[in-house]
């Protein structure tokens, strides 16, 4: 337990910016600094020639997740957001056979809905007989989601004992397989077609990870978009950042934008040093030093640990990450487009067939880009008018790539480094191909590619991952890195690099394990709502 009553937090992503509101509301006094000149990290906004880019996050899943994070700060998603479901949900485009199309038609591609029995008669039509078997895999991923939120995603780890419930006992033998075997292998036993296969798959690339490599354990998330459906905010998570800020702040947490911090300050005293507060830098390059009973770093884990503190007090050092594995990294695209381009809706997955060795050129120890690569375009444009000018498209696009800083950084107008472009230039020609638009390439009238070298530049990120540490099953649920320094007193972390890990929800609930790690709640559970203050 840690009533320390001043917080500082650092880093603004969605980690950093519901801790900060969390334990604002827990009656803390928390400072937040931002080395950026806006806080969402990852989950950040672009504007140029009237196009309004989300430059990251794009899918609005786990919805359940935000409403209680809103519901404890005593609101609610309804009230705080311009909800509506998508229908179709996402398109998935497969890379045709030899004489599957005729020159001039779409690749061959499916939709899949917002109803659970639409879905399971996408899957019959794409194998006789998967429809029954993927209706069962959607009651196992449903089964264990529910789970993994009731027992597991809450969950500090710190106790074991508060996890041995009956509804967990009498599943263990089966969540102990889900844990170590993986999900490509247990989609497999339901369905032989490689394009069914690919649908049910694909969710580990959410986890930064492969369906060859990421426990079948995840393959809960099957249960958010063939069962739940995709929702989508207006605005974005331009939006769902801004909604966050605007309740942290009116709870009291000071935020401070281009305040780099260099130094996590700490004072030698008793048996273990404690954290005092941070150094940092502001816009002006004027140096300031802020004292805070806590310390809470949403910034990058690995960043965190390697720069901000001495080796001794390290508990997370350069040697530990030696061992482990990043997530992908991503070339992105940032596209206005003139005119509409009715051939995509809001989701788009493009899927190539060389499926196992497009991941095994990513996930290895000496990686290569893929050529050709599966990659995904979102054109938030068709559902929201405020993202791009009357009558044009906006489209974002993410090549899957290695995590290395060394593919370089992207820029405008192709000016990006030469690797960079390159994924960009054949990206474009494979949407006009695939998608049929024979005139995309000439209607680009915005265009800004960013690179691994920007997520490890920009965003600290370790290896120049987009996502983060990847969900392998040493990274995953007790195994990941844990959010309280071994070493120094007062100090935490919160965000993706840590427990229980990757993408929007689970940083939220990052910052609720935080919270719960503070009061000294071991329970498995999320809190009551709304929240109470303890401090």
């Amino acid at each position: 337990m840690d009533n320390g009553r001043s917080v500082i937090i650092i880093g603004g992503g969605i980690g950093g910016l519901s801790a900060a509101a969390l334990l604002a509301k827990d009656g803390r006094k928390v400072t937040l600094l931002e080395a950026l000149p806006n806080v969402g990290g990852r989950a950040g906004m672009w504007e140029h020639e009237g196009f309004r880019f989300d430059t990251g996050p794009s899918w609005y899943l786990m919805p359940e997740v935000f409403d209680h994070f809103y519901k404890l700060m005593g609101t609610s998603a309804a009230e705080q957001l311009n909800l509506g479901l998508l229908d179709p949900g996402y398109r998935v485009y497969f890379e045709p056979e030899p004489g599957e199309i005729a020159p001039g038609e779409p690749a061959p591609h499916v939709d899949i809905r917002a109803k659970r029995e639409d879905n399971i008669a996408v899957f019959e039509s794409l194998e006789p007989g998967a429809g029954a078997a993927v209706d069962r895999y959607i009651d196992s991923a449903q089964d264990t989601y529910n789970i993994a939120v009731k027992y597991f995603l809450y969950s500090s780890f710190e106790k074991i004992t508060p996890l041995l419930v009956k509804p967990v006992l009498v599943r263990i033998g089966k969540l102990f397989r889900f844990l170590t075997s993986p999900i490509y292998g247990f989609v497999s036993r339901f369905v032989k077609s490689l394009r069914a296969r690919q649908i049910l798959g694909y969710p580990a690339v959410f986890l930064g990870s492969s369906p060859y490599n990421a426990p079948s354990m995840f393959h809960l998330m099957s249960h958010l978009d063939l069962n739940d459906g995709v929702l989508y905010a207006q605005g974005g998570f331009t939006r769902v950042i801004e909604s966050i800020r605007d309740i942290a702040e009116s709870h009291g947490v000071t935020v401070i934008t281009n305040a780099r911090v260099s130094q996590i300050t700490v004072e030698e005293t008793g048996f273990k040093p404690r954290a005092t507060g941070v150094k940092y830098t502001d816009a002006d390059g004027q140096e300031h030093i802020l004292t805070a009973d806590i310390v809470v770093s949403g910034a990058d884990l690995h960043h965190t640990e390697t720069t901000m503190l001495p080796e001794k007090l390290q508990t997370f050092p350069e040697s530990y990450w030696d061992k482990k594995v990043a997530g992908p990294g991503a070339v992105l695209l940032y596209l206005g487009v003139k005119g509409q381009i009715p051939e995509m809706i809001h989701h788009n997955l493009f899927f190539i067939k060389d499926w196992e060795s497009n991941f095994g050129q990513i996930f290895t120890d000496n990686p290569t880009m893929p050529n050709p690569a599966s990659f995904y375009v979102c054109m938030p444009s068709v559902t929201d008018d405020s993202v791009a000018p009357a009558g044009d498209t906006n489209i974002f696009v993410l090549v899957p790539c290695p995590a290395d800083p060394s593919m370089g950084r992207g820029g405008m107008d192709g000016a990006g480094d030469p690797i960079i472009e390159d994924v960009a230039e054949r990206t474009i020609d494979a949407i006009a191909e695939w998608a049929n638009i024979p005139d995309f390439r000439e209607r680009i009238v915005v265009r800004r590619t960013v690179g691994p070298g920007d997520f490890q530049g920009d965003l600290n990120a370790w290896m120049g991952s987009a996502l983060g540490p990847a969900h392998v099953l040493s990274q995953s649920a007790l195994f990941r890195s844990s959010n309280i320094s071994s070493r120094v007193d007062g100090l935490y972390y919160v965000g993706s690099s840590t427990i229980p890990g990757i993408g929007l929800p689970m940083c939220l609930i990052s910052a609720e394990v935080l919270l719960k790690r503070l009061r000294g709640d071991v329970s498995p559970t999320a809190l009551p709502e709304p929240l109470t203050a303890t401090v």
